[in-house]
């Protein structure tokens, strides 16, 4: 199969990139993805706990909210403690922001109309220099301003951007540059639109969501369909997924977003088949432990498992490491899509992943960069 495939590719929208930590963002820098803690951020060690979690899930940055004193005051012990970079969720009190700022986020995430005069606005600003923070402008149509309401008469495409755009007027007027801007809703046509109209109209970077999405399901659903949608237009340097589950799990819809799209490689991309009466083991059941005990795996590859031939060879010779279900319980392994050997019902799992950690390893003692930029992608 020819490599040349113009029909996948993604012409993304050129930004400026900005710095969040040590993690760039913008500018053609790989799409981010991050997520947010959901323990007291006053509690160091609970936080510090599931951005681990995070961490081993692939978060490139973490975002924390910051309601009080004594959550900014367990700033600095979380900061030390993360392998990534730490946003800090400001709200109103500006001087939660300075608090974090100096405390060692990488990141304030404000609302520059929320946080009060042009003078409480200037010390933020101070404050992200100073301390070498960005910021990011997050806008919600849930929390538009009164006057925008009045004016548009209901949260629209052009009030979000409009908001937006007055934001980055504010720190502008600072002379502050390093900001990205999110116009989230939870409604997906309105978050596509805003978006749309926001990249045309500025060159910072965008975080891209689709707020308050729903569970596990259905908010993955409606993540996949709004994000994607943008991603897809080449629109977006950092994304979360907003979910009512557990924050790894935002992370890897996030990463199964771009792996899909082509955007992102990192771990095992599992290509598998949906069963039948025709499969010769149980697909279903197979897939997710194979998912479970393969979530270590950073090397971008690829595993096809199907539960009969009709398909199975034919995407087998499409991945790295295939198995295709078989009679009397021995079933086909394709290694580089050819067929090597069978392997029994009992130890088809445990086989399979030998196999791909034993593929992500000769992978790794090949390279000598990270594998996240395994075939100029980032993990």
């Amino acid at each position: 199969m020819s490599s040349i495939r113009p029909w996948r590719d993604i012409m993304r929208r050129q930004s400026r990139q900005i710095m969040v930590g040590n993690v760039p963002v913008g500018g053609g820098a790989p799409i981010t993805v991050q997520t947010m803690t959901n323990t007291p951020t006053s509690d160091a060690k609970a936080t510090i706990d599931q951005i681990r979690r995070c961490e081993e899930a692939g978060a490139d940055m973490i975002r924390v909210s910051c309601p009080d004193v004594e959550s900014t005051a367990a700033m600095g012990e979380i900061v030390r403690a993360a392998a990534i970079p730490i946003i800090a969720d400001i709200h109103f009190h500006y001087k939660r922001a300075l608090e974090a700022a100096d405390a060692g986020a990488a990141c304030l995430r404000i609302n520059p109309g929320n946080i009060g005069s042009s003078e409480r606005v200037a010390e933020v600003v101070r404050a992200a220099k100073a301390n070498g923070c960005a910021i990011r402008i997050g806008v919600n149509a849930g929390s538009l301003e009164k006057d925008l309401l009045e004016k548009y008469g209901e949260p629209c495409p052009e009030a979000l951007v409009e908001s937006a755009l007055d934001h980055i007027k504010l720190l502008q007027d600072h002379d502050f540059h390093d900001y990205k801007v999110a116009v989230k809703a939870s409604d997906v046509f309105l978050a596509v639109a805003a978006y749309m109209q926001l990249a045309d109209a500025v060159d910072c970077p965008l975080h891209l969501g689709i707020t308050e999405a729903g569970g596990m399901i259905a908010g993955t659903v409606k993540s996949s369909i709004g994000i994607g949608n943008l991603l897809w237009a080449g629109i977006g340097d950092t994304l979360r997924v907003s979910l009512s589950a557990e924050p790894e799990q935002e992370v890897r819809v996030g990463f199964d977003i771009l792996k899909t799209l082509g955007l992102r490689t990192r771990g095992v991309r599992v290509v598998s088949c949906p069963s039948c009466a025709r499969q010769g083991f149980d697909v279903i059941r197979t897939v997710e432990k194979l998912e479970e005990a393969l979530q270590h795996i950073r090397v971008p590859m690829s595993l096809s498992v199907l539960g009969c031939v009709v398909n199975g060879p034919g995407e087998a010779r499409e991945t790295d490491i295939g198995i295709t279900g078989g009679g009397n319980g021995k079933h086909m392994v394709y290694l580089s899509g050819l067929t090597d050997h069978h392997v029994e019902d009992a130890d088809m799992i445990a086989h399979i992943v030998k196999l791909v950690e034993a593929k992500a390893a000769e992978i790794e003692s090949g390279q000598s960069v990270s594998m996240d930029t395994l075939h100029g992608k980032a993990a």
